[in-house]
Parts: C-alpha cells; sequence; structure tokens
C-alpha cells in the first residue's frame, strides 16, 4: 500500500504556494490524515518571530475526504509581515489523543521590488587580482606598505611567518588591470558573463581585505581611469563587472585609521580629533581597539557611526555610488553577516538608485534565512538587502556527495535551501567549489585524506600524484557539470579550469599558469560556458529531483519550452537510470544509452556526469 503523508511542506496538495512567500500572500495549508486514524479536530499555531514572536492559532475545518484520506485546510493571512513564521499542526481524536507536526520554517519577505536576474543566468569568474595576469613587472617604490615583488610569475607565494612571527601579506606579483583587459577574449571564450574581483583599492597586503584608501585603486593594479576602462571593455563583450566591498574594516595602515602614519591625514589613531576618530572603538586609546577577529592589521569599524554611512553609501559621492560610476555592476559584500541590516539596507538603496540594475550579494556561510549573528536573526535575503548569497551550502552539499556521501543527502539539502530561501535569492546564488578562502576542489579531491594533520610546510609543497590527479580530474569535471546545472551563477575560481592546485590559503591564491594550462580542463569548462548560455533551462529553468539514491542523483531543469535531464554518479562503480517515455538527446558527457521500445537505460561510468535533452 503506497504511503501517503499526513503533510508535506514541499507538496502543493498540502502547502500552497511552495516555499517562501512575498509578504501579504495567503497561504494555504492541508493536512491529509488516513481516516481510519480518527481525527476530528485539527488546528495550526503559528509563531511570527519577527512581531515580537506573536501566537496565532487557527482552527482548520474538515472539508471532506478523499482517497482515504480526511481533509483539514486553513489560510494564513501574511498581510504587513515580513520574516519567518514557525508553524506546527495539532491534530485531535475524540477520546482527547492528540499528534503534533512540525515545527516548519515559513520565509516571508518583501516581495515589491524586482531583482535583476542577470546575475544567477550567467557563469562568473572569480579573480584575485595580483595573481590573474600582469602586463608588465611593477616598481614597488613608494607605494604603502613596504612590499615586495616576485619577479618570476611562476614562484609560490610567500606563508611562512617574519622574524616577528607574523604572517604580512607583503609580497605582490603584480597583477594588473591591463592583464585582465587582456585575457577578457579568454575570459569570453570560457563563457563568462560576470568578473568578480577581490579588493581592488589601495592597500598594504595582498589580498587587499585591509583597505587603505576606498577613493583609489591599488597602483600596481593602475589607476582609477584604468579601472573604468576595464569595465568599459568588459561590457563591449557582453560582461559585468562585481566588486568586493570590504565595510566592516579597514587596514591598520589606511588613510582612516593610519597606524604607522603613512599617509598625511590625521587618522584615528593619531589624534582623538581625526574626523575618523567615531569610525573606530577603541577600548583604550591609541593602543587597544576591536579589530575583526582579533587582527590588529584590520581594526573593526563602528558601523552605526553616522559619518561612516555618509561615506560608504549614504553621501552622494559615496564609495558605493562613485565606483558604480566608474563602470561597476554590482558589489559583493564581504562578511555581511557582521554588518547591520540597516548597513546592508543602505549599500542595498544607494546602489539601486545610483544602477537600477546592480545586485549586492552577501557572503554568508549557512543558510541564509535562518542566519543569526550577534544574537539577532539576519534579513540577508528578505528584501532590501542582499540579491543573492555565497552559496557555501551547496559547496558543502557537492563536497561531501563527491567525497562518498549520499544522494539523499544532497537533495534534502538542496531542497531545504530552496523551500527557505525566495526564488529571487535562490536563482541568484553566486555557486562555486572553491574561493579565495578555500582549498582548490582539484586539491581536495584527488588528495582524499592525506593532507590531515600534516604541516604548512608538507602543504606547501604538495602536489598530487599521476593517480591523485587522475582521480581529481574526474570529480571536479563532473562536479563543475553539476555546478553549471544548478540553479543560480556557477562561479569559476580562476586557474579552477587550467588546474591549479593548493590547499589553504595562501596555497589556493597561486599565480594562473599561464602557457601550462591543462588542455582537457580548459576545454571542459570552455563546453560548460557554452552548455550555460544555449539553454534557458539551465539560466533560469525550475529544478526538479528525479533520482537520489547512493552515488546516483539526476534532476530536471524546464522551461515550457525546455527539458534538460542532468545525470551524476560520485561514485566508483558505473550507474543506470531509466527513462521512460521520454527519448533523452546526449549535449554533453559521455553516459552510454540504450534505447529500448518504450523507454531507454543512461549508463554513467564512474565518477562522471551528462546532460540530455529531453523530447
Amino acid at each position: 500500500m503506497h504511503y501517503r503523508p499526513t503533510y508535506d511542506s514541499r507538496d502543493l496538495r498540502y502547502k500552497s504556494p511552495y516555499g517562501a512567500v512575498a509578504s501579504g500572500t495567503p497561504v494555504a495549508f492541508t493536512l491529509r490524515p488516513g481516516r481510519a486514524e480518527g481525527f476530528s479536530h485539527a488546528s495550526v499555531t503559528a509563531r511570527f518571530e519577527s512581531r515580537m514572536n506573536e501566537i496565532v492559532v487557527a482552527k482548520m475545518p474538515w472539508q471532506g475526504h478523499d482517497l482515504g484520506q480526511d481533509i483539514f485546510f486553513v489560510e494564513l493571512d501574511t498581510a504587513g509581515y515580513v520574516g519567518l513564521i514557525w508553524y506546527s499542526f495539532r491534530l485531535e481524536k475524540l477520546d482527547g489523543r492528540t499528534q503534533d507536526l512540525g515545527p516548519y520554517q515559513l520565509t516571508v519577505y518583501d516581495g515589491e521590488e524586482e531583482v535583476p536576474s542577470w546575475f544567477g543566468e550567467g557563469v562568473t569568474y572569480q579573480i584575485f587580482p595580483d595573481r590573474f595576469c600582469r602586463s608588465r613587472v611593477p616598481d614597488p617604490e613608494g607605494l604603502v606598505g613596504g612590499r615586495t615583488i616576485h619577479e618570476r610569475w611562476e614562484e609560490p607565494p610567500e606563508f611562512r611567518p617574519d622574524q616577528y612571527g607574523e604572517i604580512r601579506n607583503r609580497d605582490f606579483f603584480g597583477g594588473d588591470f591591463q592583464g585582465i583587459i587582456d585575457k577578457l577574449d579568454y575570459l569570453k571564450s570560457l563563457g563568462v558573463e560576470t568578473i568578480y574581483l577581490n579588493p581592488i583599492f589601495e592597500a598594504a597586503e595582498n589580498h587587499r581585505y585591509g583597505t587603505a584608501d576606498y577613493g583609489r585603486v591599488d597602483p600596481m593594479l593602475g589607476t582609477n581611469e584604468d579601472f573604468s576602462r576595464l569595465c568599459g571593455e568588459a561590457h563591449r563583450r557582453g560582461m559585468r563587472v562585481m566588486l568586493d566591498g570590504v565595510f566592516n574594516h579597514t587596514g591598520y595602515v589606511s588613510r582612516y585609521f593610519n597606524g604607522d602614519g603613512f599617509y598625511p591625514d590625521t587618522g584615528a589613531k593619531q589624534s582623538q580629533d581625526s574626523p575618523y576618530r567615531p569610525w573606530f572603538n577603541f577600548t583604550q586609546w591609541p593602543q587597544k581597539y576591536e579589530s575583526w577577529w582579533g587582527i590588529y592589521s584590520l581594526p573593526a569599524v563602528n558601523e552605526n557611526d553616522p559619518s561612516y554611512q555618509d561615506f560608504i553609501f549614504n553621501g552622494p559621492n559615496s564609495v558605493v555610488r562613485q565606483w558604480l560610476r566608474a563602470g561597476a555592476d554590482g558589489w559583493r559584500l564581504d562578511v555581511a553577516d557582521e554588518l547591520p541590516d540597516s548597513f546592508v539596507s543602505g549599500i542595498h538603496r544607494a546602489a539601486r538608485e545610483e544602477k537600477p540594475d546592480s545586485v549586492v550579494i552577501g557572503e554568508v556561510w549557512e543558510d541564509g534565512s535562518t542566519k543569526v549573528a550577534y544574537g539577532v536573526r539576519r534579513k540577508h535575503i528578505l528584501g532590501g538587502h542582499c540579491d543573492g548569497l555565497m552559496n557555501y551550502p551547496l559547496r558543502c552539499a557537492i563536497l561531501s556527495y563527491f567525497q562518498g556521501g549520499k544522494a539523499e543527502a544532497f537533495v534534502e539539502g538542496m531542497e531545504t535551501i530552496r523551500e527557505n530561501y525566495p526564488a529571487f535569492a535562490f536563482y541568484s546564488a553566486m555557486n562555486s567549489l572553491d574561493t579565495h578562502d578555500t582549498p582548490r576542489f582539484l586539491t581536495l579531491m584527488g588528495a582524499g585524506g592525506e593532507s590531515r594533520d600534516q604541516s604548512k610546510e608538507w602543504r606547501a609543497k604538495f602536489r598530487l600524484s599521476p593517480r591523485q590527479r587522475f582521480r581529481g580530474h574526474q570529480l571536479l569535471k563532473t562536479a563543475a557539470l553539476l555546478l553549471y546545472c544548478f540553479p543560480g551563477s556557477p562561479t569559476v575560481y580562476y586557474g579552477d579550469e587550467a588546474g591549479l592546485e593548493g590547499f589553504e590559503d595562501p596555497f589556493n591564491r597561486q599565480t594562473y599558469p599561464w602557457g601550462r594550462e591543462d588542455q582537457e580542463l580548459l576545454a571542459w569548462y570552455q563546453a560548460l560556458g557554452r552548455l550555460r548560455r544555449r539553454h534557458p533551462a539551465l539560466r533560469r529553468g525550475a529544478i526538479r529531483y528525479v533520482c537520489g539514491k547512493g552515488p546516483l542523483l539526476a534532476f530536471l531543469r524546464e522551461t515550457e519550452e525546455e527539458r534538460l535531464l542532468c545525470v551524476f554518479n560520485a561514485g566508483g562503480e558505473e550507474q543506470r537510470l531509466a527513462v521512460e517515455e521520454d527519448q533523452p538527446h546526449p549535449l554533453l558527457g559521455q553516459a552510454g544509452l540504450l534505447h529500448r521500445e518504450d523507454s531507454c537505460e543512461i549508463t554513467l561510468p564512474p565518477r562522471s556526469g551528462a546532460v540530455f535533452e529531453l523530447e
């Protein structure tokens, strides 16, 4: 006998509409207990978290029965509310016995504003500017930070502490804007539509996350005019540019804090009368101050200070506005969950006013709908804050799946995200296998557990053996195909497509291997780019899972005009999937097809994936 649940929040027969809803949308709940269970009454209890945890209890009248199930129904009003609703059900029998279901999450967002769709549809390419491409060997003389330059592009980055035990990050390779401009046609060949740049503003460290001057690009990259030229050249090729907004902290070496006195400005550390003094939280001026994660070189700012807000987003020539005017098309907010919601909202408002089709993407490592930071439930994706988030939950699910986890867990985790996120946020997610903050996927997959408990010296020298690289190669290609088939923007961390290896920072930030690329991987990523660009179902189609069992994962991406079947085998043995009625036509991948009279069978080799168009 087929089991029918009493309630399933992901089934429109039980809850409509699906998933998160715009404020003011009535939500219909239906319970369907078996008639034999003898329930006579039902009710729903809803806790409106953002309305001082107000509790609403509503009876669910009996509506009749259907196929051996009683039907209890009610509509919940969400008018005037934005936030999470936690709801649960109670079923009662005539003898007083009860059954409780829940709690379940309902995300209610502000749906008044239309979110631009361009970011989530196309491929994004993440560039760590110092390490992508240089047009010349720069001269560090007179630049902030006491920098050194690697003469040879192929040298490894420095990772050892200096004589004072401090990792300074002052070794530069000299990647620049002209180098990126020279490679725009290469990025175009990968199908790239958005270039995401890690920080570009003047800073003492090679990662540039300790901003020294928000009004000036780092001279090693070029000039402000060179940045605008880069944006113009990208736009001419149909690409957009997204900047990294680091607004939670500045650099110790900066115009604003001026810890070492490099700048002529009177910084917060020089004088209590400095205009920048209110930007920083000193516990004992000038020696003790709050900093990001206790790192002294990154003094934390007071985002609630009005003058700082004017500087970043409120003023007519604010940082957010200035660089959108200069040619940028959006902002990725560093440590978005460490910025107050009102601050993120201010950035979003300024960005939209300045450039109506600009987007704001937040760095959040968890489920962004339930994220709590500093004891506060965040409003990241409730509308008017972030248009999308970095999809680290997807990365975690992919890693687990390809490291021997079950496809069932992948489906459950990703369906939870789809259910919890407003559609605009789900489809505008920044999806990546790795970033500047994580080890390279190729290295993780190839090395397996070999790196566990190893020293930094060991990890610096580590290179995959031919056997390890073959395995990592297979899994990277399959995982990249999954990434390109999934809703949201597939984001390539520079060099992944060329076979770059590396564990954590700075080994994941080696220079791009121009002239030494892995040609097989490169051809694969170019094919992925073409696939994504040519098929609307991958850019904006709905997702529906067909199979999630052990190492085998399959889902459909669908629009009214097109249906694509995406299948993956994360395991070490061949897998088969039966497809009935539809005729699959191969688009990409190495799967075998065995046609029968009214069905066909797809055969997937170990650690592989394939995409088919269905008639």
